[in-house]
């Protein structure tokens, strides 16, 4: 989100003024002030309502950024007990941010406080007389030792009694934040690593051309195969599905489906189980992406795997359609009717535990937006499941 335009503050810069601040206005309200505007707000029934059902972190702040109220959900976040605590305190004082005592008047008045999101956010607010979102860095203190917290800040214009306010909504997306620049530097070094080790294998594979060259070869592929298998997570997990490039070449399919089935015959859900393939394969190539073929075949035969018993059957197949190559999945369980409707979406999973819900958006997400094809299943008591993957015999 691009910052808007901030006003330019009155007193910012001026070193001889009665109140010195780098950016927000200095002046704070009295004691009695405060309390006048407490007992405004305390007695506002819309601002009753939003302590009572807003469940995130919440604030009131005069027209001069200091606290008037808070809810529950905040003052645990601040670490306090009672509500008066935090009474007159401006937010960045609150949550005790390094910088906030630098300048004589606190939070808002420091040479950080012109890229403060929070600060920007509310004297935006007030300076337009509407709402505004921005992000919030700020290093505070935490059991005596700094910290990094990263808030989502809403601050919104309140009249109430002739006097204005501002709701401020916060939202603590620390942790989010960490995660996802842990997942993109993490996919960045991986990558560099294994452009490095590639680079390796094509040294070895100049340089060795006698006996070991069957095992330079094999290393060679199994990097390439690495390297798309990365490409593959980085779109699920960053979500940057633009950002995935199709790696078309001619295949053929009984490659593919010799290849699907070689790669779950040693996982242990395939334990005990077996795996039956058509007694013959149309001589049929394709012009796809392999690592996509793959992993959506695998896909569809691990949970094929997981909902069968020890000594079930499961079968992969492959027929011809309407200038289409349909690969399918079968096993003779039947799909819960509660997870027939909700298969393909993200995050949804029969199976208990966090972080499940990618295997069969996946197969939806490769198999349609990047393959053209169309993924689908039938289910019933009767015929079992079957998961297929229709392919186009040319691209589209």
């Amino acid at each position: 989100m691009m910052p808007p335009e901030t006003p330019a503050p009155p007193h910012a810069m001026h070193r001889d003024a009665p109140m010195e601040t780098f950016f927000a206005p200095a002046a704070k309200a009295s004691p009695e002030e405060l309390h006048a505007e407490l007992a405004l707000v305390g007695g506002s029934p819309i601002v009753d309502t939003l302590l009572q059902s807003v469940s995130g972190l919440l604030a009131v702040v005069n027209e001069r950024r200091q606290i008037v109220v808070v809810n529950d959900s905040l003052l645990k976040m601040l670490g306090l007990t009672e509500a008066g605590a935090a009474l007159g305190l401006r937010p960045g004082e609150a949550i005790g941010c390094v910088h906030a005592q630098e300048e004589p008047h606190g939070c808002g008045t420091t040479r950080y406080c012109s890229s403060c999101g929070a600060a920007i956010a509310m004297v935006t607010s007030l300076a337009k007389n509407k709402a505004c979102e921005q992000k919030c860095v700020a290093t505070v203190q935490r059991g005596g030792a700094p910290m990094e917290l990263c808030l989502k800040v809403h601050a919104s214009p309140l009249q109430i009694g002739g006097r204005r306010f501002l709701l401020l909504f916060l939202q603590d997306i620390t942790r989010q934040e960490r995660w996802e620049a842990l997942e993109r530097s993490f996919f960045h070094d991986l990558n560099n690593l294994i452009g490095g080790l590639k680079g390796t294998s094509e040294l070895l594979l100049w340089e060795n051309q006698g006996v070991h060259n069957r095992l330079t070869l094999q290393l060679e592929q199994l990097l390439d195969r690495l390297e798309k298998e990365v490409a593959i997570q980085r779109a699920l997990v960053l979500a940057d599905y633009r950002d995935y490039r199709l790696q078309l070449a001619p295949v053929s399919c009984e490659q593919l489906l010799l290849e699907a089935a070689q790669m779950l015959t040693s996982h242990p859900a395939a334990k005990n189980k077996r795996l039956s393939l058509p007694a013959t394969i149309p001589a049929v190539t394709l012009n796809t992406d392999a690592s996509l073929v793959n992993r959506i075949l695998g896909n569809m035969l691990l949970n094929a795997f997981e909902a069968s018993a020890a000594g079930e059957e499961i079968r992969l197949g492959l027929t011809l359609a309407q200038e289409r190559v349909v690969f399918s999945v079968w096993n003779a369980r039947e799909l819960p009717a509660e997870a027939r409707l909700r298969l393909f979406q993200r995050h949804f999973s029969t199976k208990e535990g966090s972080g499940r819900g990618t295997g069969s958006f996946a197969m939806k997400l490769f198999g349609e937006t990047f393959l053209r094809g169309s993924v689908d299943f039938v289910s019933s008591a009767e015929s079992g499941t079957t998961f297929r993957f229709a392919h186009p015999l040319s691209p589209e």
